[in-house]
């Protein structure tokens, strides 16, 4: 049976990562598709310039996100290994732990 999520998904530069890109998601789900019905005049191709942002750009920002997001957790977690590394430098077991865990590169 699983248990509860360890604490360290829970530390506030995870939280603010994850309302961030939320915040940058829904702007970009809701407020930009609204707003391109105004963009109706430009033509690109056959389809209206509205179109493409609607039904391509909020896919495009959607893998950006999860490529930040990636990028960011990546960050974060060398940030932890080398933090725990340097609270017990003389201790190999902890060094060899972290590795093990996948914190480490």
């Amino acid at each position: 049976m699983a248990g509860p999520f360890p604490p360290d998904l829970h530390d506030v530069r995870h939280l603010k990562l994850k309302a961030g890109l939320l915040l940058l998601w829904a702007l970009v789900s809701f407020v930009a598709t609204y707003f391109a019905r105004d963009l109706q005049s430009l033509v690109v191709g056959a389809w209206p310039l509205g179109y493409w942002i609607a039904a391509q750009g909020a896919v495009v920002v959607f893998i950006g996100i999860v490529v930040v997001y990636c990028w960011a957790m990546n960050r974060f977690e060398r940030q932890d290994a080398e933090r725990l590394l340097a609270a017990a430098p003389d201790q190999p077991a902890a060094a060899d732990s972290a590795r093990s865990d996948g914190l480490h590169g």
